[in-house]
């Protein structure tokens, strides 16, 4: 076979015919092999096979997603052999912002960072027997880190990235969660301009979600400095010291910590700012300093609230990073910690570069939380940090309780009161657009106009009924959003009487209803409807639903109390006078009987009531244009 190569190259060459050097090169690589058949010709539009090193991963689905795969080494581990949450930061901001300038095409500068909670904290196999782990259960060094961020969703110069964060057993393939956070980045043009961005387009069912509930999220952080202004002004100003046994209070002074950071190239950006993961490690140092000062222990960091970036520092700053326990609980406690900017001159006042609260715990050998000292706090300064940190964990509660839960986790009716406002109506809204995101909803019904679907998920059954109405989206919906008038058109109120106008947007109503329990009582609910506006072009007009408790109004023989878990209206505008009305409910199961037989064709009761809802809007219409003239 040797031979015959070379003597068909031969008479190439006597012809004058040019020898391509990739012939000799394709034979020696797949000849020698025992091929005898020649290159194949590349069909047009087929991309050429590569293996090994040279090969070209296939891109993403998401062009925004960006992910990175981190072998824990020695040197990223502390003295407990655990991998450094500030080093997880650092690799965590990293990402985030590459997902963030893949989709602004500019640099990006983080502007924030949501509450993490930590599910495992990544520790060394030499801390314990092979085959055995402890409360902190974590991976060894040598193992894998696997992060991944992508844009959810784009505002005008400001975006939402996700990012989740796992680690990976090598031996085992096994992956355990450790957290999941969400960034906000803002995309800078020349001479720190603010950049408008194109819009993300989802793809994906959890994109679309994901995309959906981003604007509850972004409402949720500009409202949270109100909420802890309202609930600290409903708590006694008096400072009362929790009494332990046998514990002694320890002055909040001793666990002080002030130090300094010289910013050096290797710690800033590719745009000359301080990186911000780099000082989120530094300020999570001086934290675990504070905190340690208290139970003279080594704490493990359990949760970070909200990292919010002020401004930027630049390479030659001296960034001075200060902590102090701002109060301490049976098994946790509170260490606030900043971060300030000067130059080289110190004429100038320090910039207050960023700031956030750590939570940390102690764990003994079998990892439970172990009970920590007091804290008194200094006068002044001290007491407010004292009660503000009480008030912050009580709302971390309500928003791990109320947000952070699966819907299938969350009780039907939460208890509503002024410090959860906030995170009860992100949950009511969150937990409609998520129904409404969910792909598989299959057409079970259709009468003239109106369309009824059903969705099979998660033990729930789920019904949606839609039909097109000559009105204005936002006229349709300043109509249905007033449930006093919603016994005008469906026939299964009786009446609803406007309880408490929390704001604007959120309003809690008593609902009487004309249906008959099983126990031959009128039903009634107690109902928090919160109304959202369109955030950007595409987005429809919400109006959701859901049960709350309220002190004023408890269950009473007169009616059996009913429940809705999630439910609402979402109207899109289909031209200037013309929009899609949907009405979605998750069914409980004092509710699904009625539903089913609907679904099944059984009763034509939902369309009817639609029908009338269409009369109803088409009604109201023409009143709202004669008042508007009238005007």
């Amino acid at each position: 076979m040797l031979s015959f190569f070379w003597l068909r190259c031969l008479i190439k060459m006597v012809k004058g015919d040019f020898v391509a050097p990739e012939e000799i090169l394709s034979f020696c690589c797949n000849g020698l092999q025992g091929s005898t058949s020649p290159p194949r010709a590349q069909e047009p539009g087929e991309r050429e096979e590569t293996w090994g090193a040279m090969a070209s991963p296939s891109p993403p689905c998401n062009p925004t997603e960006v992910q990175m795969s981190q072998l824990v080494l020695p040197c990223h581990t502390n003295h407990r052999g655990e991998l450094s949450t500030g080093q997880l930061l650092k690799w965590m901001d990293t990402t985030a912002c590459l997902s963030a300038e893949r989709h602004a095409g500019c640099p990006c500068v983080t502007a924030s960072m949501d509450d993490i909670y930590f599910e495992h904290t990544i520790s060394q196999a030499s801390t314990n027997p092979p085959g055995q782990r402890d409360g902190r259960s974590g991976v060894c060094v040598g193992q894998v880190v696997n992060i991944k961020a992508k844009v959810n969703r784009a505002f005008n110069s400001s975006m939402e990235v996700g990012i989740q964060v796992s680690y990976e057993d090598l031996c085992s393939g096994k992956h355990w969660s450790i957290c999941k956070a969400f960034a906000t980045f803002v995309a800078q043009g020349h001479f720190g301009t603010k950049v408008k961005l194109k819009p993300v387009v989802p793809q994906t069912e959890e994109e679309k979600i994901e995309y959906s509930i981003a604007a509850e999220r972004r409402r949720m952080r500009l409202a949270h400095k109100d909420t802890l202004k309202d609930l600290l002004t409903r708590i006694p100003r008096e400072t009362e010291l929790e009494t332990r046994d046998g514990s002694v209070a320890v002055p909040a002074e001793k666990t002080r910590v002030e130090s300094v950071e010289l910013v050096l190239p290797p710690h800033a950006n590719h745009q000359g700012n301080t990186f911000g993961g780099q000082i989120m490690a530094w300020m999570e140092n001086v934290a675990t300093i504070a905190a340690s000062r208290l139970c003279r222990a080594h704490p493990t960091l359990q949760t970070i609230e909200m990292f919010h970036f002020r401004g930027p520092s630049q390479v030659g700053d001296r960034l001075v990073l200060k902590a102090i326990v701002n109060n301490s609980f049976k098994n946790s406690m509170e260490v606030g910690v900043c971060a300030e900017a000067y130059g080289q001159e110190m004429s100038g006042n320090r910039r207050h570069i960023n700031s956030a609260f750590m939570t940390f715990v102690v764990l003994d050998q079998e990892g439970r939380p172990r009970s920590l000292p007091m804290v008194a706090p200094e006068p002044g300064e001290g007491e407010r940090r004292y009660r503000e940190a009480s008030a912050r964990k009580k709302i971390r509660l309500d928003r791990k309780y109320v947000v952070s839960c699966k819907q299938t986790e969350v009780p039907l009716s939460v208890p509503w009161d002024q410090s959860n406002k906030v995170y009860l109506s992100y949950n009511n809204v969150s937990a409609l657009k998520t129904l409404v995101a969910k792909a598989n909803w299959i057409l079970a019904r259709e009468k003239e106009k109106v369309r009824m679907y059903t969705l099979e998920e998660d033990k729930f059954l789920s019904f949606r009924i839609e039909m097109s109405v000559s009105i204005s989206a936002g006229r349709a919906f300043s109509l249905l959003s007033d449930l006093r008038r919603r016994h005008e058109w469906d026939s299964h109120y009786a009446s609803a009487e406007l309880v408490q106008q929390v704001d604007n947007d959120d309003m809690i109503y008593h609902v009487v209803s004309q249906t008959l329990s099983c126990e031959n009582k009128p039903q009634d609910f107690v109902i928090l409807a919160s109304r959202r506006k369109p955030c950007s072009r595409g987005d429809p007009y919400v109006v959701a639903f859901r049960s709350v408790t309220l002190p004023t109004h408890p269950a009473s023989d007169v009616f059996t109390r009913g429940e809705t878990l999630c439910s609402g209206f979402c109207i899109w505008p289909e031209s200037e006078e013309m929009s899609k009305v949907a009405y979605y409910n998750q069914a409980t199961p004092g509710y699904l009987n009625y539903v089913t037989t609907n679904v099944v064709g059984l009763s034509s009761n939902f369309c009817a009531t639609f029908e009338a809802c269409e009369k109803f809007l088409l009604k109201n219409k023409e009143d709202l244009i004669m008042r508007l003239q009238n005007l």
